[in-house]
């Protein structure tokens, strides 16, 4: 496990860029969701790919902050062919707003090209929850993004009808985390439906093993319907998901975390790279700063082997058929 560590920790300059794979024009006619992109690597794709003439819609809680982040991409770029940008309201702590999120891009939207589930919370050491009762990480990083997904099923089928092979994706989210902190086989189930954290380190490493569960069941369920579903760990980074950490430790953890623009060219890496397709590395495991690499832990294999994320989706499913 210590190579595969060790290469994210220090992983080489990204390779993968917008101006070079996905050059300016290239994504006219396309529709992206990229959810929490009014602020850290979802906002650094958003302006990797304004040049690109996609319709893109940034989905986040706060119309303000969405607004503000769209000025900021309008004002500081004027490309021949700019995207339109739109707001999406998503409230990943909410299973009860998520479908009428997913409705309301329906309404704009015959088809989507490519969802990132970006967004994502982390690292608060007094815990979390949702609003119903299911563990914080857990519930925002994978219940909500799974409910969402499915809920655009519609729109990503209907736009692999016409899109070129292996284009429609959909992007999950890890962490480096997984190979550090996840326990045995991943997920622990016992300490998920207490509700509030109990282990902060423990449960965000176990949400992130869950989105990499959710990629490998969506690529078994969905590749035969012309989509892609892939994992990645986009780096450590200096975003917001440190907040809630000691100042003295994170004077020491800045030695090893990289600006977020690196970290989106992961996300442009895996929307995008053609080392993967259907039947090609469908469901593969993407390490930064664009590269398709195993994970480093062989108990997880293991365990998807078993069935574990075919269980966890059910888990998943169960939290939140209520509010379907």
């Amino acid at each position: 496990m210590f190579g595969p560590v060790w290469s994210q920790y220090f992983p080489p300059k990204p390779t993968f860029t917008a101006a070079q794979h996905v050059p300016p024009g290239s994504q006219v006619g396309k529709v992206f969701i990229i959810t929490g992109a009014n602020q850290g690597i979802g906002f650094e794709l958003v302006k990797m790919l304004y040049p690109t003439g996609a319709t893109i819609y940034l989905a986040g809680r706060s119309e303000e902050r969405v607004a503000a982040a769209i000025k900021d991409v309008i004002d500081s770029q004027q490309p021949a062919t700019p995207a339109t940008l739109k707001y999406l309201h998503l409230d990943l702590n909410d299973l009860t707003t998520i479908k009428g999120s997913a409705a309301a891009f329906a309404v704009q939207e015959k088809k989507l090209d490519i969802l990132w589930n970006n967004a994502g919370i982390g690292g608060n050491p007094e815990g979390t929850t949702t609003k119903q009762n299911i563990e914080g990480h857990v519930g925002t990083n994978c219940v909500a993004p799974l409910l969402f997904t499915q809920s655009l099923l519609p729109q990503l089928q209907e736009a692999a009808k016409t899109a070129p092979a292996g284009s429609v994706r959909i992007i999950w989210t890890s962490s480096l985390m997984v190979e550090t902190y996840s326990p045995p086989g991943g997920v622990q189930y016992e300490f998920l439906s207490k509700g509030k954290t109990t282990e902060p380190k423990r449960d965000y490493a176990s949400s992130k093993v869950g989105n990499w569960f959710l990629a490998v069941e969506a690529m078994k369920r969905w590749e035969k319907d012309g989509i892609v579903s892939v994992v990645q760990n986009p780096g450590n980074l200096k975003t917001n998901i440190y907040s809630h950490q000691p100042r003295l430790f994170m004077a020491i953890l800045n030695l090893l975390l990289y600006e977020p623009r690196l970290g989106a060219h992961t996300l442009l890496f895996a929307g995008f790279t053609p080392e993967v397709g259907i039947g090609k590395n469908n469901g593969g495991y993407i390490r930064p700063f664009g590269i398709l690499a195993p994970n480093g832990r062989q108990d997880l294999y293991e365990a998807i082997e078993k069935g574990e994320a075919t269980k966890f989706w059910g888990w998943c499913e169960t939290q939140y058929r209520p509010y379907v």
